[in-house]
């Protein structure tokens, strides 16, 4: 695995891992992964299931928004140790990020022994309306993965868009790190002032590759309606809904890493199947 820093649109780290089959002798398929709300490119899972699929000769990129709370001058930083950053995160900026990641992929295409040309987005709840809203915005982008995604950016009541313009912030607690996250007010005014181009099911409408949409039945952070809803504005000549039975947000997986689940499991086939 390379792991490599780049900068964003506005100078900060993004911090790129790269998992590949160095002897494999024809170009690959090209998978970039987005971690969500909260999350981190080395959260639970995710190593083990970019590793899987980087076995089965799909190049596997995913990295860390470069807002998102943890010190990126580390190549595996798993601390949110800058919460200014999370602070200042918006959606903007991760759809940015997300654009850098791509143009570096597609000028470092001659050095790597990947198909630029069969690029895939995938993401995970809030990751996964990242990699929507880019597959519309971006043509370059052929396939799509969403991983219990979100279906809308604007969750908040007013009462509590009241209390967030009166403070200035508000405060989102980790549950497993025990950390009061704050989020400016800058984040609810990027929704409110970038809304049609951060409208997922707009986007979704717009989107005209194929798409493999993956949810669970026992999903408490985004229910699987949502999956339900984006299916519903999916071409479905190019559209797989797979909805699991007796799963969560994170298919059954935790952090730290305590091993693999059937679901997640059958996951990582269903997304090695849909990419090759």
């Amino acid at each position: 695995m390379d792991n490599i820093k780049i900068k964003s649109k506005n100078g900060n780290i993004i911090n790129i891992d790269l998992r590949y089959s160095k002897s494999a002798k024809d170009k690959l398929p090209l998978l970039i992964f987005c971690h969500g709300f909260k999350g981190f490119k080395d959260w639970g899972c995710f190593p083990y299931m970019l590793d899987k699929i980087a076995n089965e000769n799909i190049f596997t990129v995913s990295f860390n928004f470069s807002l998102n709370g943890v010190n990126n001058e580390k190549a595996n930083p798993i601390d949110f140790e800058r919460l200014d950053d999370f602070a200042r995160n918006t959606f903007s900026e991760e759809l940015d990020d997300l654009g850098c990641v791509i143009d570096f992929l597609e000028n470092e295409k001659d050095n790597y022994n990947y198909d630029f040309g069969t690029l895939i987005l995938a993401g995970h709840s809030r990751g996964g309306g990242i990699a929507i809203l880019k597959a519309a915005e971006e043509k370059r982008v052929k396939k799509l993965v969403t991983l219990a995604s979100v279906a809308e950016f604007n969750r908040y009541g007013e009462e509590t868009k009241r209390m967030w313009r009166e403070r200035g912030y508000i405060e989102a607690m980790n549950t497993r790190t025990k950390q009061k996250m704050r989020m400016n007010v800058s984040l609810l005014e990027d929704i409110e002032n970038n809304y049609s181009r951060l409208n997922i099911t707009e986007a979704m409408k717009n989107t005209d590759i194929p798409t493999l949409i993956i949810h669970g039945t026992e999903d408490l952070a985004v229910d699987k309606s949502e999956a339900e809803t984006l299916y519903g504005l999916c071409k479905k000549d190019k559209a797989k809904l797979i909805i699991l039975e007796n799963t969560g947000h994170t298919f059954g997986a935790v952090h730290p890493f305590a091993g693999t689940t059937p679901h997640l499991e059958n996951v990582i086939d269903e997304i090695i199947t849909f990419s090759k």
